[in-house]
């Protein structure tokens, strides 16, 4: 029996609004699926619904707009279907970018911020350690959960909004303690030193989703400096290939200090030995075009590019000459492009060839100019989604690899052992 305080109450009753009425019967309705019997604030939300798929999408949020209502707690929104910020890159129907851009609109006119990132934890911003929240968009709940140790379960389209307005989530999934401890184990191979690191982390993280699909894993054996673009890489391929939303890194991420601490003092329902040939299995999977097919493009920034990856671009194109052979995009957000901007790094990139996409993502939006033939990039999550989404042909390596390919008008990738 799902218990109301007196507020939900009150909201679910139209007390405070007609909007906050719709939004309650949502999230108590969820939450009577969930069987959760109470349910608790949250302190944030981030909102994947601002991406354009249709007219229902955009009735949706206008509803809450007539009736003059606005969400309760910060809350950023996910990419949309348009870069505000180069409007000019869309190379859609005219009516879609309208639909589109009201759609991003509407929600800012419900107290939203313009975030327009699936990255919100590289924001000024973020969770901490055990914060509840309502996040959307599937790289920023795994992201969330395993790195910062705040607590979401999977919320879409709709349900994440409806969080929003009321404040309030099912006291369910991975917001409860217990239901967060891993129960199986996925053991890395050795790629520390690897210079294809970026990609390795990637293949794990498919790997980690093929096998886990939403069970909570601990994953050993990564290496002590793992960094938070790495634990990014890996999150977003798991939540692809599978519905992972937490995982954790054992003696990296805030609740795996230790691998008994990950498992809440259980025993792991099986254990899963990764091996580096399974890892070159991955990456050949994604490389399964033809050498000689020319290369259209590369497209890094799945998720959106942080400062760091900014920097390391940066450098591995002072060690080329001259400008890529091939387009060359990266998605990232407006608050990353600002910081760059102001450090001279956005100005050298471009002046290089490299375009800048931000509010977006070019697997969804039909923002680059050529797509037939291969399209290179350093993503897992761009590599699954890709060629459904836009009808590219991925080919998939590192950050320096795609770099050095993007110079030599074709792919490039290191002798692949196994």
């Amino acid at each position: 029996m799902l218990e109301l305080s007196v507020r939900d109450k009150a909201m679910l009753s139209g007390e405070l609004g007609e909007g906050a009425a719709l939004a309650m019967r949502i999230v108590a309705a969820t939450a009577h699926v969930m069987n959760a019997q109470e349910l608790v604030d949250v302190s944030s939300a981030h909102i994947d619904g601002c991406l354009y798929h249709g007219s229902v999408s955009l009735d949706f949020v206008e509803r809450f707009v007539a009736s003059g209502t606005r969400v309760a707690v910060p809350t950023t929104l996910n990419v949309g279907s348009l870069d505000l910020i180069h409007p000019e890159l869309y190379r859609g129907k005219a009516e879609i970018a309208n639909a589109a851009k009201r759609l991003m609109e509407a929600h800012l006119e419900l107290g939203c911020e313009a975030t327009f990132t699936c990255a919100p934890y590289q924001l000024k911003h973020r969770p901490r350690l055990g914060d509840q929240i309502a996040w959307a968009e599937s790289n920023a709940i795994v992201f969330a959960n395993s790195v910062l140790g705040a607590r979401t379960s999977r919320y879409g389209d709709f349900l994440d909004l409806a969080a929003a307005i009321t404040g309030r989530v099912p006291n369910a999934g991975l917001h409860v303690t217990e239901n967060r401890a891993a129960r199986i184990v996925l053991e890395a191979p050795s790629f520390g030193d690897s210079p294809r690191r970026d990609a390795c982390f990637a293949a794990l993280g498919f790997l980690l989703g093929l096998n886990a699909g939403a069970t909570v894993a601990a994953i050993t054996g990564l290496p002590v400096d793992t960094t938070e673009d790495e634990l990014k890489a890996l999150g977003a391929a798991a939540a692809s290939s599978g519905s992972v939303a937490l995982f954790h890194a054992v003696g990296i991420t805030p609740e795996a200090p230790t691998l008994d601490a990950a498992l809440q003092g259980g025993e792991p329902e099986r254990t899963i030995v990764v091996t580096e040939a399974d890892l070159v299995g991955i990456h050949r999977k994604w490389n399964g075009a033809r050498s000689s097919e020319p290369l259209a493009a590369i497209s890094l920034g799945t998720p959106h590019f942080s400062v760091d990856e900014f920097h390391t671009l940066g450098k591995l194109f002072e060690e080329h000459d001259g400008s890529p052979r091939c387009d060359f995009y990266v998605n990232t957000s407006r608050f990353v492009l600002w910081q760059i901007e102001a450090e001279g790094v956005a100005q050298q990139l471009a002046s290089r060839g490299v375009q800048i996409v931000v509010d977006t993502c070019t697997y969804i939006t039909p923002v680059m100019k050529q797509i037939s033939g291969l399209v290179m990039t350093n993503s897992g999550k761009w590599a699954h989604y890709a060629p459904a989404n836009i009808g590219v042909t991925v080919a998939f390596g590192s950050m320096a690899e795609c770099v050095r390919s993007a110079f030599e008008g074709r792919v490039c990738i290191d002798e692949l052992a196994g």
